[in-house]
């Protein structure tokens, strides 16, 4: 069963008939840029196939109900309790998986100011992104879930808008602190082409990869490793960032230049350089990707990929062995570069290979796993594809 047809399923479940329609988002690969979007730099991800599904309808009534096949129960709140639920951050009361779909209705609701007029809704969500290996499965319920209730409410909203509108949602509500990457990325997704993104003007530009013309692949080695962006490693990351721009006085580390580090080595503790020193070079190498892919193609990139992982591993410390076993045994049996991707401390890492390569590197690093004593890595390719659309 397709995860299209399992929220339908859910759906008809939970209401006792069909839905209005179902709407659906992707999740999304960062080719590289890493912890650089909070930071207000450069950030290059790409929609990918794997996308959550919302399957929904109108109710009569101002009660909104949303399940889940990741739920035991559904939850149901009324829409006049919703400014009462996030305003002050994450309300435990509802289960964290809830607070994204409901915490993108409170956001909508907010960010128009129509709540008055707006109806019950009930949805029903699905999804094939795998959870916690960094391919943005938030983002994805976020993105399907706005696109949804854009229709049903009538709303028109622009994907700018529904992308803030998941930010808000997973910052305030969940209580993650994140940048605005994953949902611009999920909402903005076109196929064959990469999404370059100016996180602070959220100004964006589409950049073919070039992967299928080059016969190249891009493996995702999930490594099974679940990580929370909603606990701490990621909050003192971002603290670190903060810290630094303050100690440089600027307003964000997208100030800071290369040409700046040997001042800030200066003026820094060693733990809060080496985390500048990480956002300023991944900003660097974001607008160098970008030149090489639009200049020479993908095949002048993978030193890049592979210098954005050492830059994890060694300056934000956020990779974990599972990730350098999958990128350094990639890279040995012959991946053209490869790095983690997303928020660290887990989920998969990413490497970019000849198609008829993509067997032997599976081969190898699921090999290396079963030898390092690691759980068995699931492995799979992707290729920039499409943002939110209708499906039913």
């Amino acid at each position: 069963m397709t995860a299209s047809e399992a929220a339908r399923d859910l759906f008809t479940v939970l209401t006792g008939r069909s839905p209005d329609g179902i709407w659906s988002a992707p999740g999304r690969v960062n080719l590289i840029g890493e912890h650089t979007d909070y930071n207000e730099g450069f950030v290059l991800p790409f929609a990918i196939p794997h996308r959550t599904y919302a399957a929904a309808a109108w109710r009569d009534d101002r009660r909104i109900r949303v399940t889940s096949t990741f739920a035991d129960e559904p939850v149901e709140v009324s829409l006049d309790d919703l400014t009462q639920l996030f305003p002050t951050g994450p309300d435990t009361s509802v289960p964290e998986w809830s607070a994204y779909v409901l915490g993108v209705a409170w956001a909508l609701s907010e960010t128009t100011g129509a709540r008055d007029g707006l109806c019950g809704v009930d949805i029903a969500i699905a999804s094939d992104v795998p959870v916690g290996a960094g391919l943005s499965s938030s983002a994805a319920i976020e993105g399907a879930t706005a696109t949804a209730l854009d229709e049903l409410w009538s709303l028109g909203l622009d994907p700018v808008t529904l992308a803030k509108a998941g930010r808000r949602a997973e910052n305030e509500a969940v209580g993650a602190p994140t940048g605005i990457m994953d949902q611009m990325a999920s909402m903005l997704g076109r196929p064959d082409a990469a999404t370059f993104l100016d996180c602070r003007t959220l100004e964006t530009r589409s950049i073919p990869t070039g992967f299928t013309a080059e016969g190249l692949e891009l493996l995702v080695i999930d490594t099974g490793v679940k990580h929370s962006h909603s606990t701490g490693g990621y909050r003192e990351r971002r603290d670190a960032c903060e810290r630094g721009a303050e100690i440089m006085g600027v307003s964000s580390l997208r100030d800071v230049t290369v040409g700046d580090l040997p001042r800030a080595a200066e003026l820094m503790d060693d733990v809060t350089f080496r985390r500048v020193r990480h956002v300023v070079t991944e900003n660097q190498r974001v607008l160098d990707t970008v030149d090489a892919l639009t200049d020479s193609g993908p095949r002048a990139i993978g030193g890049l990929l592979t210098a954005s992982h050492a830059s994890m591993r060694d300056d934000f410390e956020i990779s974990v062995p599972e990730l350098d076993t999958a990128v350094d045994t990639a890279l040995a049996h012959g991946a053209i570069g490869a790095r983690m991707t997303g928020g660290g401390f887990g989920g998969a890492a990413i490497a970019l290979v000849d198609g008829d390569e993509v067997e032997a590197v599976t081969d190898a690093v699921a090999q290396a796993f079963a030898t390092a004593g690691f759980a068995a890595p699931h492995t799979f390719t992707v290729m920039p594809s499409q943002g939110p659309r209708r499906d039913a």
